[in-house]
């Protein structure tokens, strides 16, 4: 009899979790705690390994406000993200084009919210990692001449009316997911949307004085080979991450993800070493970076033969649209924010059309795949991001403009360096 009792006890203890796993989702501690972590990978990103990565880029006399420009774009991001961005790329769905307003300051979600397996709080620190990292890399194409309030306006702008709306497309119940675009961790949402922001950016702003007449030297290639390796290793956070939960598609992510980048940084290197006879670590770090661009969206899709072939062609297609088409075309993206992330973007978005195996992703199946429809969906989404942000862009650097007086850096402080004439300060003493 006491047998008997003890077996009811433990059934009907267990009863509650049960009940609960039927009926919705169950926190999993160990997606929770790998999402934490790789929260903290991405956010690296942008503070510290972006802000290498480009200020090592700038020149000397402007390496300061570029860090400052990356920098106070992360906090401005995070602020907005968590007041309103959130609820708008992730609330209720309003005709497959933006989120409702129910998350707003982040109302309703407490301690014990989950989305899947994961508190919900976790989740949105983890999108707002790729909110400020998409915005901050648009700095890339407009160092050295841009004012430091202009910068904080089109940010504050550009995050609320730009990304958000993207983000909710492809990841928050929008048209673009519902149309069965594959984007696993940001081809589209990060770096075809920030790339293109920038190139406009760039176009509006006009070049940097004495462009195409002098040298200008990087500050360092050293901090921005540092920052390359920062991005890297926080990358592993962006892409795994994107799963959501700590399995074997995750670990897929991360083997492919490293494979593209160390691939890509070869490719990059060889193909600069045949064209101009010096393999440089500038070309190296950046090959790099293109491999990981390029890999993002096809991340959770593809096997690691596809991986290679990507990575092979980013790094190809990055040095020669950095090297020649800029050149020839003749605009001035300062530390090549299109021709790496907007380029790099789109060869990636297109790829995972081709590739996305669905061995690895159910239901993720490119044209090798028997699927060529998923091509020309793929097609349809890079265009359509384009288009919007392009448009969207050109809209907030008007407003911008009336805001701040002007976008641009009078003449005499961008050549004096935007350190010294903007925030009193020197990266470096130079004799």
């Amino acid at each position: 009899m006491k047998l008997k009792s003890l077996v009811l006890t433990a059934i009907f203890s267990m009863m509650p979790f049960s009940l609960a796993f039927a009926e919705g989702d169950t926190l999993n501690s160990g997606d929770t705690a790998w999402l934490i972590v790789s929260t903290a990978l991405v956010m690296v990103m942008t503070p510290a390994g972006l802000a290498l990565f480009y200020g090592g880029m700038s020149r000397y006399k402007n390496l300061l406000n570029t860090f400052a420009m990356t920098i106070v774009a992360y906090c401005l991001a995070s602020v907005i993200w968590m007041m309103w961005g959130y609820t708008l790329a992730f609330g209720s769905d309003n005709g497959g084009l933006i989120g409702g307003l129910e998350y707003l300051f982040m109302s309703g979600i407490g301690v014990d919210s989950l989305s899947g397996t994961i508190p919900t709080s976790v989740f949105a620190l983890f999108q707002m990692t790729f909110a400020c990292i998409t915005v901050a890399l648009v700095l890339g194409s407009i160092v050295d001449r841009m004012k430091f309030s202009s910068w904080i306006i089109f940010t504050s702008l550009w995050v609320t009316f730009i990304y958000c709306p993207v983000a909710h497309w492809v990841w928050g119940g929008g048209w673009m997911g519902d149309m069965g675009a594959l984007d696993f961790a940001g081809g589209t949402v990060v770096h075809i949307n920030a790339g293109v922001a920038g190139l406009v950016l760039a176009l509006m702003l006009g070049k940097r004085i004495g462009y195409g007449k002098e040298a200008m030297f990087p500050s360092s290639v050293s901090l921005t080979a540092l920052g390359a390796a920062l991005l890297w290793f926080g990358w592993f956070g962006f892409n795994a991450g994107s799963q959501l939960a700590a399995d074997g598609i995750a670990g897929s992510a991360f083997l492919v993800t490293n494979t593209s980048a160390s691939i890509a940084g070869l490719s990059w290197l060889f193909a600069e070493w045949l064209y101009n006879k010096k393999p440089t670590v500038l070309g190296l770090a950046s090959g790099i970076v293109a491999g990981l661009v390029a890999i993002t969206p096809a991340a959770g899709f593809v096997n690691l033969p596809a991986s290679l072939i990507i990575g092979l062609v980013a790094g190809v297609l990055g040095f020669f649209s950095v090297a020649i088409i800029k050149h020839k075309v003749g605009y001035d993206d300062s530390l090549d924010a299109f021709g790496v992330h907007g380029v790099c973007g789109i060869w990636g978005a297109l790829a995972t059309g081709i590739f996305a195996n669905p061995a690895i992703t159910e239901g993720a199946k490119g044209w090798l795949y028997g699927n060529p429809r998923q091509l020309w969906i793929q097609v349809v989404s890079i265009g359509a991001t384009a288009i919007y942000t392009a448009i969207g862009t050109v809209i907030i650097v008007y407003i911008t403009k009336a805001l701040t007086k002007g976008l641009r850096v009078d003449r005499e402080s961008e050549i004096e360096g935007l350190d010294s004439s903007i925030h009193g300060e020197r990266a470096f003493e130079i004799e």
